[in-house]
């Protein structure tokens, strides 16, 4: 479990722990919440572990000196390598995620993969490394998790389109909230999810969904026309296909994380009853709506950046992750957001990525590129338009 003390983390050893017969902790990998991993090691017994400095790999290795105790990068493929490893499930938030999903598919695992970053950066490079794998992707996402099941069933030149599915996150009925005035705090509090600020802020901008447009390219090959995106604020319809007689297939189920978790964690087959069942009380009022792209203009951003390749996926990414910091710092507005990553795209000079340093590199030069515009951003009122 690569990410245990976050959120993908915490719900997938609450999954472990409730089907003890079926799996058991092999290896587990922190970021700086060793308290956390401390007490995911007493419960779990792990033969490996993994954090991401030296001076907690060192407390640690005091606490359990029995146990290999590894540290950054070069701890997350000990935790991959780990004797006895199956199923590694990459919880790791933003573009860190990006160098373990390589390392755990070039040694033919099969990944719960809930890291979105690592598709939407490197999708086309990991494609190619998927053709030379043995590995299996099983997307942990409710949505691409939800496109998987229904693609399962079906042949692809039967399908229309495929629809992703948007909470609209925590601003959706407020169409005369000022946007200048969203605080972090207002932010993160989703309606329906419980996850980390980084994802609960994109949720918000419907960055999330943008991104989630193009991890479905890279996942199901479908071009970015035939991608859809409906809000739908019950979560309850996580994803859909349209076929090409015009009906339309949907997977239903309660907004719990421990469906699609579960459904990687025991795939092909699946576990008995890892949520609650949904009740037909529950499917009675389902509402749906278009995307307000001109309010939450995030959504449009990434569908640009998909037609225009992937370096500007890469751009895309970098910039958002710098603005979504700096909002949750205070530095910058909400609704400043997708105007620091529009300038950033804008300014950006990306040259084709043919290989994983190319995308490191490009990287670097866009988060760089975005830093340097964050005080002119800031600086500056926010109009209705993009810069």
């Amino acid at each position: 479990m690569l990410g245990s003390t976050g959120t993908i983390g915490t719900y997938t050893l609450d999954l472990v722990q409730a089907f003890p017969d079926q799996f058991e902790v092999v290896s587990l990998a922190a970021g700086r919440n060793r308290e956390s991993l401390h007490k995911q090691i007493l419960q779990f017994n792990p033969k490996t572990i993994s954090v991401l400095n030296e001076k907690d790999a060192q407390w640690l290795k005091r606490e359990f000196p029995q146990i290999e105790v590894g540290v950054g990068e070069e701890g997350l493929r000990s935790c991959i390598e780990a004797e006895g490893v199956e199923v590694v499930v990459v919880g790791i938030v933003g573009f860190a995620g990006l160098a373990p999903t390589l390392h755990a598919i070039r040694k033919n695992k099969l990944i719960g993969l809930a890291n979105k970053e690592s598709l939407v950066t490197a999708g086309s490079l990991l494609r190619k490394e998927m053709e030379k794998s043995q590995s299996v992707i099983v997307p942990v996402d409710s949505e691409h998790n939800a496109l998987y099941q229904l693609l399962k069933g079906v042949s692809l030149e039967e399908v229309e389109s495929v629809v992703l599915t948007a909470s609209g996150g925590p601003f959706l009925k407020k169409p005369d909230l000022d946007l200048n005035e969203i605080t972090p705090e207002m932010a993160v509090a989703h309606p329906n999810w419980k996850m980390g600020p980084k994802i609960s802020v994109d949720s918000a901008t419907l960055m999330n969904k943008g991104l989630e447009v193009i991890e479905a390219h890279f996942l199901f090959g479908f071009p970015e026309n035939k991608i859809e995106v409906w809000v739908h604020p019950q979560s309850i319809v996580h994803g859909a296909i349209w076929l090409r007689d015009n009906t339309n297939l949907a997977q239903l189920s309660l907004p719990d994380m421990k469906s699609a978790i579960g459904y990687a964690l025991s795939y092909p087959e699946r576990l008995s009853a890892p949520i609650n069942k949904l009740s037909m009380e529950k499917m009675s009022q389902l509402e749906f709506f278009r995307p307000d792209t001109v309010r939450f203009p995030c959504l449009d951003l990434a569908r640009k950046a998909l037609r225009e390749g992937q370096s500007h996926i890469v751009a895309l990414n970098a910039a958002n992750e710098v603005a979504v910091e700096a909002f949750l710092n205070r530095i910058i507005l909400f609704s400043q957001i997708p105007h620091l990553i529009d300038a950033t795209l804008q300014s950006f000079t990306g040259k084709p990525i043919a290989q994983l340093e190319d995308v490191f590199h490009t990287d670097e030069v866009s988060r760089e590129l975005s830093r340097s515009l964050l005080q002119k951003v800031a600086g500056c009122r926010p109009s209705k338009n993009l810069i």
